[in-house]
């Protein structure tokens, strides 16, 4: 078994919230990479930043990901930097891979500026935007599909997503 889709994109693309609309649109289960990553360390992200440190998020976060795609058969949404493994890049290589884009400004207005986000704790708009300048050729990379977010709402998306996934 195999997720239907596979969601990836920089904080405040809409990963999780338009992967689960688009779940409950073709019928199927949803997951978030970071919440399974989140129940099977017993805290939140920012605490395994905090006390573990970044490498062992990581690593959780590869074994999760493997996990997921092997044997997970909805929509699943990873982490804005889980593409930065090239494992994990190869990994999605088989699987329809859908690229949520955003755009800095609207980015900021949807992640805020870095309240639960360890990756933010520092300078939030420089780090988002650098971030975001360094990934996007990796989202791009691994994208069967690739959707602009920047000033729509979340059911249009969400039915434009399902729309191609049907299609397929």
């Amino acid at each position: 078994m195999a997720p239907v889709a596979v969601f990836v994109g920089a904080p405040g693309a809409g990963k999780t919230t338009i992967g689960g609309m688009v779940a409950e649109l073709l019928g199927v289960p949803f997951a978030d990479a970071d919440a399974i990553i989140e129940e099977r360390a017993g805290k939140p992200i920012p605490e395994i930043f905090f006390d573990d440190g970044e490498e062992t998020f990581r690593a959780y976060e590869r074994e999760t990901i493997a996990a997921a795609l092997a044997d997970f058969g909805g929509v699943l949404a990873l982490g804005g930097g889980a593409i930065l493994h090239e494992g994990t890049r190869d990994l999605l290589k088989p699987h329809t891979v859908v690229y949520l884009s955003v755009e800095l400004t609207d980015a900021v207005k949807r992640v805020g500026l870095g309240a639960g986000r360890p990756m933010l704790a520092m300078n939030p708009r420089a780090t988002l935007k650098y971030l975001m300048d360094q990934r996007r050729p990796l989202y791009s990379s691994v994208a069967t599909h690739t959707i602009a977010t920047d000033g729509r709402e979340p059911e249009d998306i969400s039915a434009e997503v399902a729309a191609l996934l049907k299609a397929v």
